[in-house]
């Protein structure tokens, strides 16, 4: 027997389901894991949770995964201990004395959530922070900033292969049915997607555009209106503000200067970079024909070892180093003692823990899907391959329906993480599967799957950057200060509007597979948005 048949349609089912009465999606991912335990263990209860503790220990029992958890936990230790420093509000003060119009207020606050890349939640909060007091003295809208916020938060967590996301994305790529047959590694996988990734990219310019042109429309046009007209920054109307957030808590904050916010990430990106071939060099080290680092790098390419890299390897590595060298920098340079950055980087950790609770299920509900009965799964992903491929489903419609669905669920639930857990394991096998029943080549055939995948990440983000559920959305809210209707009501018609456009794209990107026409597709939409949206809807 190959798979349960059409019985594995009722984890992933189950859990969407769940997902959108719930809400919380750890349950929701922990009842679809148990369904999928009873139907593997017959309808035995007994058997069915010894099976699921199983399931859920075997998905830390690889040294890939207990990297990336690891990984993803010191991560949340640097950027507690980056919080903790003050040096968010040195580079505020910075600023402050560099910024004096609106404009410029906005473009800093953008290039910002550029560079604090590294988690989501820091990004809202440390930016917000810091930039807040500037964007007031320039009057700016409360809604505004916090629009910036959020577009800079999970668009671009998914776009940069040091963060959370994109390791966990990375890891639930690789463990999906069909991924071994394109040929390549999950890194040099992620990193040929970026430009499929229509959704998080177009956010991120839409910001840009809106901020350098001036073309807001509808509520935000109104809440910017508002604040020029009264000179109040929000509206109370939708309730009342947040209160202030000091993210940095440190009475030594005003000996931080604005270097010390960049030394962290500067050196988490130079350290990751170098990692990322030297993993591969010493990975080829056999003792017998290759027997140095030296003769590794001479044995291939810089772009090989790239290429070929173990990313959770690398970027484990990476974050250790890291946070060694940037505790030893910010206790000398009295930022902090010793006490107060560990306890700093254990408040960092504990944050990070529901995160690592959903990549853990996320792990094994993969497994579930994908494996074999005979390996304790349900062939869920050979089977809906099996049935898509043989019914002659077109695979054009692929990318365009996993990104409608994705948003779908990521909008109804907050997260993305757990559509990531959902979809890709589903999404990918289908892909993979239509590609090669159309005799694709290698080229068509990764391409194919590049972007099916890319438009489970858009659709993901799109939930978690739009919705009012979202803990990214509350964050962003708080972070600019701004009530969180308010929030969500100025900036839903630019992520719909991005949404939409995006879809589009992926229309013409699933017929031609051909990421230069989805691109196309998608900037010929929005440039028609930018001219009609703000005269339709600012009559």
């Amino acid at each position: 027997m190959t798979s349960f048949g059409i019985w594995g349609l009722i984890p992933p089912v189950l859990t969407i389901t769940l997902a959108f009465i719930t809400k919380d999606v750890m349950v929701s991912l922990f009842l679809g894991i148990f369904s999928g335990a009873i139907i593997v263990a017959g309808g035995n209860p007994l058997m069915a949770i010894i099976n699921l503790t199983d399931m859920i220990a075997g998905s830390l029992n690889d040294g890939w995964n207990i990297r990336i958890f690891l990984f993803c936990a010191l991560l949340g230790g640097l950027v507690g201990m980056l919080s903790k420093t003050g040096s968010a509000h040195a580079f505020g003060r910075w600023a402050a004395d560099k910024l004096h119009t609106e404009k410029t207020s906005l473009l800093m606050t953008w290039f910002c959530g550029l560079l604090i890349f590294i988690d989501d939640y820091f990004n809202s909060l440390a930016v917000g922070t810091v930039m807040r007091p500037i964007t007031d003295k320039n009057k700016v809208s409360r809604a505004q900033l916090a629009y910036i916020l959020d577009s800079t938060a999970a668009p671009v967590c998914i776009l940069v292969p040091i963060s959370s996301w994109v390791i966990t994305v990375m890891s639930i790529v690789k463990g999906s049915e069909g991924f071994e047959s394109l040929g390549v590694s999950e890194f040099s996988f992620f990193m040929r997607s970026i430009p499929y990734n229509l959704y998080a990219l177009l956010t991120v310019l839409m910001v840009l555009v809106i901020v350098l042109t001036g073309r807001n429309f509808g509520p935000m046009a109104r809440s910017i209106a508002y604040a020029k007209e009264t000179g109040k920054l929000y509206n109370e109307t939708y309730g009342p503000a947040p209160g202030e957030v000091d993210i940095d808590g440190n009475a030594n904050a005003a000996k931080a200067k604005p270097l010390d916010m960049l030394f962290p990430i500067l050196v988490l990106i130079i350290t990751a970079v170098v990692f990322f071939p030297v993993t591969t060099y010493l990975g080829s080290i056999d003792g017998e024909t290759i027997t140095s680092l030296g003769a590794a790098a001479a044995s291939m390419s810089l772009g090989d070892a790239f290429n070929n890299t173990d990313a959770s390897m690398a970027l484990f590595y990476a974050v250790i180093f890291t946070l060694v060298i940037s505790y030893i920098y910010y206790t000398v340079r009295k930022l902090f003692t010793i006490k107060s950055a560990s306890e700093a980087i254990g408040d960092g950790i504990k944050s990070m823990v529901p995160a690592l609770i959903i990549l853990t299920m996320a792990w094994t509900i993969g497994t579930v899907i994908k494996s074999s009965p005979e390996d304790g799964g349900l062939g869920l992903a050979a089977f809906l391959s099996d049935v898509v491929v043989g019914g002659g489903f077109p695979i054009a419609l692929v990318p365009v329906i996993a990104f409608a669905l994705s948003a779908l669920i990521s909008f109804s639930t907050g997260t993305s993480w757990g559509t990531f857990a959902i979809m890709i394991p589903i999404v990918m096998p289908i892909a993979v599967g239509l590609a090669q029943a159309k005799g694709l080549g290698d080229g068509a055939l990764l391409n194919a799957a590049m972007i099916s995948v890319s438009a489970v990440l858009g659709g993901s983000v799109f939930g978690d950057h739009a919705s009012p559920i979202s803990d990214t959305t509350i964050l962003s809210s708080t972070g600019a200060g701004c009530p969180h209707l308010e929030h969500v009501a100025t900036q839903m018609p630019y992520a719909v509007t991005a949404a939409i456009c995006t879809l589009i794209g992926f229309i013409f990107g699933g017929i031609t597979l051909n990421v230069f026409v989805a691109w196309l597709a998608t900037l010929i939409c929005f440039a028609a948005a930018m001219v009609f949206l703000p005269r339709v809807y600012n009559k």
